[in-house]
């Protein structure tokens, strides 16, 4: 039978749905409301301070969960920008998000939004709000497959830092940037196993490392003061000196939500950790590893540079992301629920 919504008063939104790596991507086609700035920073501040509602109803249940992430597409203010993208999931709007570049560039590509397609690679120039992110798709009999991208400048911020964490006492910590801030912290400090370990114990170990970091370090971003800000916790296997084998990590970022991909931002963050630490060298290729997937990614630094004053690579990363199905979406007037709501099971409310 013919599927189609029956009568009804309220907002219809459509969206087309991937992953990467088992990290869901809710692509928003149309429904959103025009989202105003004359810079992608200032859409994103726009977006937060006016049309939260329309994330918290694509995000959060009933039409999402509670480790949903998303994508708007909108302009760029950059030339050489193919398409502008907002980043959001369960708390806010982040400001890089490597899986969703992956899936981005495949759905550029196979959407019509770069206009003439070429084999092997097709380029896919996508402003995110930490700046320009230059994406390569393969490319070949009119099909896409895997993805690869070089992010922004990827730069250590602080090595050896020591948190007063609340429950395990002193912990020491890196952070480093890699379009978002990261903390990073051996798993096996807490007496955890980042692919065997409960994810509940990983995810309270690495959300108490994030609520210690933002109290207790002060970051600063070279660029705007918008990036300066701690997007969350990478618990890692411990395994970073180069190896031919996979080193695994767990990504706990925004209202403790759990990336399903290796990160690709976090990946990236990584490399540039490693490179900082002399534990890789450029070109030198490793596989990260999703800890709670076993999904893969490979990254490397290809070039120095730098941000501001910080030493900083840039970094590549490479992944694969697939199609999981077409979704229209309808906001009722009568629904006291329209808006959307968060059961947070590690508070045991709705918020």
């Amino acid at each position: 039978m013919d599927v189609k919504l029956p009568p009804h008063e309220g907002a219809t939104l459509s969206v087309v749905d991937m992953h990467t790596g088992g990290e869901p991507l809710r692509i928003i086609m149309s429904g959103y409301p025009e989202v105003k700035g004359q810079t992608l920073l200032s859409k994103r501040r726009y977006a937060l301070e006016h049309l939260d509602r329309f994330r918290r109803t694509l995000m959060l249940e009933p039409r999402g969960h509670y480790d949903m992430y998303g994508a708007l597409l909108t302009s760029s203010e950059l030339p050489d920008a193919d398409l502008g993208v907002l980043f959001m999931h369960n708390d806010g709007y982040s400001t890089m998000c490597g899986h969703a570049v992956v899936a981005l560039g495949r759905f550029a590509v196979d959407y019509g939004l770069v206009k003439t397609p070429r084999s092997p690679e097709t380029p896919v120039n996508i402003h995110c709000p930490c700046g320009l992110v230059r994406a390569f798709v393969e490319y070949a009999d009119g099909r896409t497959g895997a993805v690869r991208f070089r992010s922004v400048p990827a730069f250590v911020f602080a090595t050896g830092v020591t948190v007063a964490v609340e429950g395990f006492g002193d912990v020491t910590v890196d952070v480093s940037y890699g379009g978002a801030f990261y903390a990073f912290v051996d798993a096996r400090r807490f007496g955890l196993d980042v692919g065997e370990s409960k994810t509940r114990d990983l995810v309270d170990a690495a959300t108490a490392v994030t609520k210690a970091v933002k109290s207790q370090v002060k970051l600063r971003h070279p660029v705007d003061d918008d990036l300066a800000f701690l997007y969350g916790t990478i618990l890692t296997d411990g395994k970073d000196d180069f190896s031919e084998d996979a080193t695994a990590n767990v990504c706990v970022f925004a209202q403790a939500q759990v990336d399903r991909s290796p990160t690709g931002s976090g990946v990236t963050a990584r490399v540039a950790l490693q490179y900082h630490k002399g534990q890789i060298r450029l070109n030198q290729s490793r596989t990260f590893r999703s800890g709670a997937t076993g999904s893969e990614f490979t990254g490397k630094a290809v070039e120095e540079t730098t941000c501001g004053e910080f030493a900083a690579v840039v970094v590549e990363v490479a992944g694969r992301a697939f199609y999981t199905g077409l979704s229209c979406f309808v906001q009722e007037r009568e629904d006291r629920l329209k808006d959307g709501f968060l059961l947070n099971p590690f508070q045991g409310k709705v918020s």
